[in-house]
């Protein structure tokens, strides 16, 4: 995995709102294991998928209508690059256009971008808004055994496993890696 110890510790350390509030830690997790459904043999860049799902709403201001955090977003995955991550270029600019435009309802773009797309809005339940699937930018996202998976954890707040192994490991600092 791309995401590092050390990596979400500077994110969770610069995240203005609650960690476990709904734009948080748990959201973070379940966008991740979406992607990483969505992306599973569909040729997406898994190291995009998963970067985006801790940079997409790593820099939001609130829980409700805030206008630019998905830009703040790509400009702190910016900022991250080269010291807790490389990628190239093409790869850089996916991850950009995925943060920023990952709420205007797009659902146009590279296979990655899209998978990106999906891996947040399959998420949306959680704020009681059902994922319709002319809105959604994959097939696979718009499979009913994969929409219906994703739509019951969202809608019932499952903590994902990253979170409940690894990243609190990571964020409790007790070194699991």
């Amino acid at each position: 995995m791309i995401i590092t110890a050390d990596m979400l510790r500077a994110i969770a350390s610069r995240y203005r709102g609650r960690l476990h509030g709904i734009h948080g830690l748990s959201h973070w997790g379940r966008v991740l294991e979406n992607g990483e459904r969505l992306a599973a043999g569909a040729g997406a860049d898994m190291r995009v998928v998963q970067l985006f799902a801790v940079f997409h709403d790593a820099c939001r201001v609130n829980d409700g209508i805030d206008p630019g955090h998905g830009e703040r977003g790509a400009g702190l995955a910016r900022a991250f690059r080269g010291e807790y991550f490389e990628l190239d270029d093409a790869a850089m600019a996916e991850l950009e256009t995925a943060c920023i435009h990952h709420t205007d309802g797009r659902t146009d773009g590279s296979l990655t971008v899209r998978v990106c797309y999906d891996a947040d809005r399959l998420d949306l339940l959680r704020c009681q808004i059902m994922p319709r699937p002319e809105r959604l930018a994959t097939d696979q996202a718009r499979e009913p055994a994969l929409l219906d998976w994703a739509c019951r954890r969202a809608r019932d707040h499952v903590e994902p496993a990253v979170l409940a192994t690894t990243w609190r490991g990571w964020l409790e600092g007790d070194g699991r890696r």
